[in-house]
């Protein structure tokens, strides 16, 4: 079988990884991929934008299958794309993925289906906005409607916080588009819990759960980034909240998605807050997340493929999908100064016995060597019997990945390892 992944982060390489493990699979084309992921797949240098040249040239190369990974080519239209031109695909199609490409038509979902998530006002009109965040409690959340990269997001924990976020999404565009209409929303407290899932838009079947640790520096302190790490499965997630979840959330959105006519198929991402009144949800993801994925797929037992078609085909509930006993940590190494300023073009070296544990997002080909390319460089998986033995293996891979400036975050998993206690 020939597959196309569409994508190029450390995301897609996990994705990659574990479909190799297919025996039928003769060949990966990732599209762009990067120089790090070369040994496991073709990388084609066509962006995740170029859509019509991704359909042209799954065509010419007769692709079998193709996985859309990002949020950007399937909120505008690529799998459409490609099932039109007869190649089946793994993700929603731009109808459904919509429950991330909005977060005003998820939030407006939300309420009409009765599914718990945080109060909030929708604006498209910034004096009004301003006008309502001079009285509205404080902290508060601030959403850009549409996608920014993940970071239209602000916790603004003053007035004057959520005043700064309006003006700079609605007035000076930050985010462009994305910033024409914004939500403004209730703050939740609790532990955040990812539960990814594959649903064909019949059934649920949830991955396992997962915690990501989004700020920058040791603490939780620092700015927000893609992911500094995550561990899974998270302690926070108890199999009564767990069934809490499946019949007041995952069932009703997919329900949801489907009355009003726009059935998901794919990997649908559920972001919660376990708050003292239950899970709620923060974010529907139309995807796997990132870097949420190089922590769950390690785990699956049952084969990522077969899986993945029987979503596509509508099979999912002929299909078993299994997960192993223990736990795993992702630790990202990313370049110093991320995600603000940082260098490129640091040669980059991974030790030959952890490459197989090691998912690469940011890398290029220069010289004839490996270089850094990004932000977040890489991420170092351990899989062990428990949530302990994975953090302690998941840093001693980190000691075998080397570039200048490398920087990581100490406590991945921490939080969960006090959990546990």
């Amino acid at each position: 079988m020939k597959i196309l992944v569409v994508g190029s982060g450390g995301r897609e390489h996990a994705i990659i990884k574990k479909l190799n493990e297919n025996p039928s699979v003769d060949v990966i084309y990732a599209l762009p991929g990067n120089a790090g992921m070369a040994e496991d797949a073709e990388c084609i240098n066509i962006s995740a934008a170029e859509i019509d040249r991704i359909v042209e040239f799954a065509k010419g190369h007769f692709v079998d299958y193709a996985v859309v990974a990002p949020d950007n080519p399937l909120v505008d239209g690529c799998v459409d794309k490609l099932e039109t031109a007869g190649i089946p695909c793994f993700g929603p199609r731009a109808n459904a993925a919509i429950i991330e490409g909005s977060k005003v038509f998820s939030k407006n979902l939300m309420k009409k289906y009765g599914i718990p998530t945080a109060a909030y006002e929708v604006f498209d009109d910034a004096k009004k906005a301003l006008e309502y965040v001079k009285t509205c409690p404080i902290p508060t959340v601030v959403k850009a409607d549409g996608l920014a990269l993940g970071k239209g997001v602000v916790i603004a924990e003053t007035r004057k916080d959520a005043e700064d976020a309006i003006i700079s999404i609605m007035e000076d565009k930050k985010f462009g588009a994305s910033g024409n209409q914004i939500v403004i929303e209730e703050f939740l407290e609790g532990p955040e819990v990812s539960v990814l899932s594959f649903t064909d838009g019949k059934v649920v079947v949830p991955m396992v759960s997962s915690m990501d640790h989004k700020r920058a520096l040791d603490g939780d302190k620092g700015l927000n980034t893609g992911g500094m790490g995550t561990i899974a499965p998270t302690p926070y997630y108890t199999p009564e909240i767990a069934e809490r979840c499946m019949k007041e959330i995952f069932i009703p959105t997919m329900r949801a998605m489907n009355m009003e006519g726009r059935t998901f198929k794919g990997c649908l991402y559920f972001g919660l807050m376990i708050t003292k009144d239950g899970p709620k949800v923060i974010e529907y993801n139309c995807r796997f997340g990132d870097p949420e994925t190089q922590v769950v797929l390690p785990l699956l037992k049952s084969d990522l493929l077969t899986v993945m078609q029987a979503t596509t085909n509508g099979k999912l509930s002929e299909t078993p999908v299994e997960w192993k006993d223990g736990a795993a940590c992702c630790v990202v190494v990313a370049s110093e100064g991320y995600p603000g300023s940082y260098e490129k073009g640091k040669p980059l070296v991974i030790e030959k016995e952890v490459k197989d544990r090691v998912y690469v997002a940011g890398a290029a080909f220069k010289e004839g060597r490996l270089v850094t390319n990004g932000g977040r460089v890489l991420g170092c998986t351990a899989v062990a019997e428990d949530l302990p033995k994975a953090i302690e293996a998941a840093y001693k891979i980190v000691e075998k990945v080397h570039f200048d400036n490398a920087y990581c975050r100490k406590d991945i998993g921490a939080k969960a390892l006090k959990a546990l206690q």
